[in-house]
């Protein structure tokens, strides 16, 4: 199949397009940015992301598919307007549900109004939302939606499923501090298993708008996993929620942050239910065998941390909350 992938040079769209190219297809990879290097076994077009005859160069020929990982909604209504395909696929995200309290939303959600993104994670939900509109548009019954909760895997540049293993593996000291939160609900997906069953949807024609989540598991579990994957033998430290925000401690993602953990508002993000898109064959591999492999992977960079805490960080966090709870302890 002739295969066009739009923003094919960051994570996911490099995902895709190696995967592409692995089964046989002929990729060619549109840049709008300067993410990074295109997959080997790729073609490389460079567009100008604001031009509005941007996708001039891929526009004069027919594509057995399209997948779109953009964001922004002008990307999309010039791609669904200039492109010429039997199947499009966009990357949406688990954002676009008004609702982010409550657990187990199928697709049917309420959706955020429509937007422009405008740097803000309610933003960017608004503008995927915008974008699922267009893409629906033009492409309804041709087209796959995937709304995607938090992806991890080795090439992640957030770090947010990389930082739990490499704690507990490089721990700054007798203890790793955890919030205290273990039955929040946490849903990691491998980007490899994301890419794969995209390119079933295309090979097979799988049309839909589908959730596509990791299993849901209590942040417990998830934290279990990850002490069992780096080894030590560091006790956890479980803060209080309220404590942790007095210090200046984010959630989520970032720095000076606990990768994974939600404000309440959001307990909901992690908990959708993707029974449809299981059904149609994304198939999650097990959260040990990601932790494991990011984790290597992982390992092997030498730059700075996109989310968690540095050690500093840690200790100091640790002394302040034994000093505010003298005899406090952890706990394993």
């Amino acid at each position: 199949m002739r295969i066009l992938v739009l923003g094919g040079t960051a994570w996911l769209g490099r995902e895709l397009a190696a995967r592409a190219v692995a089964a046989g297809h002929d990729v060619v990879c549109l840049a709008r940015g300067e993410a990074g290097p295109h997959a080997p076994g790729t073609r490389l077009v460079r567009a100008d992301r604001d031009a509005d005859t941007g996708l001039a160069a891929v526009a004069d020929r027919s594509w057995d598919a399209v997948l779109d990982v953009a964001r922004r909604p002008s990307h999309v209504r010039r791609a669904v307007r200039d492109l010429r395909t039997g199947h499009y696929v966009l990357v949406s995200t688990g954002n676009v549900y008004a609702d982010t309290l409550t657990a187990g939303q199928d697709e049917a959600g309420p959706l955020l109004p429509p937007g422009d993104e405008n740097g803000t994670p309610e933003g960017y939900g608004a503008a995927k939302v915008a974008c699922e509109r267009a893409v629906l548009e033009v492409y309804e019954g041709r087209c796959t939606i995937a709304r995607s909760g938090l992806l991890g895997g080795p090439g992640d540049p957030h770090d947010r499923a990389a930082y739990w293993p490499w704690r507990f593996a490089h721990p700054s000291g007798a203890e790793v501090l955890v919030p205290d939160a273990g039955a929040q609900a946490t849903a990691l997906l491998d980007v490899r298993d994301l890419a794969s069953w995209l390119l079933r949807c295309v090979a097979e024609t799988v049309a839909g708008v589908f959730n596509t989540t990791g299993p849901v598991t209590p942040m417990a579990e998830h934290l279990a996993v990850a002490a069992a994957v780096g080894g030590g033998t560091a006790r956890t430290v479980p803060v209080p929620e309220d404590w942790l925000r007095e210090h200046g401690v984010e959630h989520w993602a970032g720095r000076r942050s606990l990768p994974l953990w939600l404000p309440e508002t959001m307990a909901g993000f992690c908990a959708h239910r993707s029974d449809r898109a299981y059904a149609a064959g994304l198939a999650p591999r097990p959260l040990s065998d990601t932790l494991s492999d990011v984790l290597l992977w992982r390992a092997g960079l030498d730059r700075e941390w996109s989310a968690g805490l540095a050690d500093t960080e840690e200790r100091d966090l640790l002394g302040a909350w034994h000093a505010d709870r003298p005899g406090g302890g952890g706990q394993r």
